[in-house]
């Protein structure tokens, strides 16, 4: 999470805003609660005012800045904590394997920048399997995409694959004014959970993705038209699936199932 940095000027390519209300900080780490046999990964740390308590609580703590500024000065700050560990690396471009031992059960933490933060999510999605859970803070409207439910108006391609990986519980929303500089959007902290046996699972997870992908790339259209792409005409009215319907009408089951009997179909 991003704290105020003293001397440090936020860079608009970096999409920093750093958090500097002392009760966010508080509500976050406490939403966390850390533990001694813990392993965490802190993405984005900024000045570090979360890393300190996140470093005083945990076992192990990685923290994984792409600001060569800010990472030179968490390297100064915590030189002498042997349970810190500062990454100047890219999270898009990094592969948990290179945490080492014991990086299977990662507790990740995050301000996500508003310009990234999509990417950063498929890119954490795709490595649930090293993740215990994911307490982050994005643009509140992406929070709002993340847990809604079919047939709601936020509901989308977001809301599908996050479902299929994780689950997901909005905690509570932070106000622009407790950043530095402030944001022109409000925020919220939400938790993530993967599922360690996940309720459907595709034959395909790739084609699985580019089913929900493609099936949401034009939300107007019905399926039977935004499909077509994928699959004959006559494949797709053999789907148990409605195919008038719109993309958001249909839940988590019914996109696996489209997915698993197309792929069939493909392998015949």
């Amino acid at each position: 999470m991003n704290a105020a940095g003293r001397g440090h000027r936020p860079r608009k390519r970096f999409g920093q805003n750093f958090l500097r209300d002392p009760n966010y900080i508080r509500r976050i780490v406490a939403a966390i609660a850390p533990g001694s046999g813990d392993h965490c990964l802190e993405i984005g740390p900024g000045d570090g005012a979360l890393t300190l308590p996140l470093a005083e609580a945990a076992g192990r703590l990685d923290c994984m800045e792409i600001d060569r500024d800010l990472a030179q000065r968490l390297e100064t700050r915590f030189a002498g904590w042997e349970n810190v560990r500062i990454y100047r690396r890219d999270i898009l471009k990094f592969d948990l394997a290179e945490l080492g031992e014991n990086a299977d059960e990662l507790r990740v933490v995050g301000n996500l920048p508003y310009n990234i933060s999509t990417p950063v999510l498929f890119r954490l999605l795709k490595m649930s399997h090293s993740i215990t859970d994911m307490t982050i803070m994005l643009q509140r409207e992406v929070v709002e995409r993340m847990t809604a439910a079919p047939g709601n108006r936020n509901y989308g391609r977001l809301s599908v694959m996050l479902a299929y990986y994780c689950a997901a519980e909005r905690l509570f929303p932070v106000p622009p004014e407790a950043f530095r500089p402030i944001p022109k959007v409000h925020s919220a902290v939400v938790r993530l959970v993967p599922h360690r046996q996940r309720p459907m699972q595709a034959a395909d997870e790739d084609f699985f993705a580019t089913v929900v992908r493609t099936s949401f790339g034009q939300r107007r259209k019905t399926l039977r038209n935004s499909l077509k792409s994928l699959a004959a005409a006559e494949v797709l009215e053999r789907l148990p699936v409605d195919l008038a319907a719109r993309p958001e009408q249909l839940g988590l089951a019914d996109y696996v199932h489209i997915s698993d009997a197309i792929a069939a179909d493909k392998e015949k």
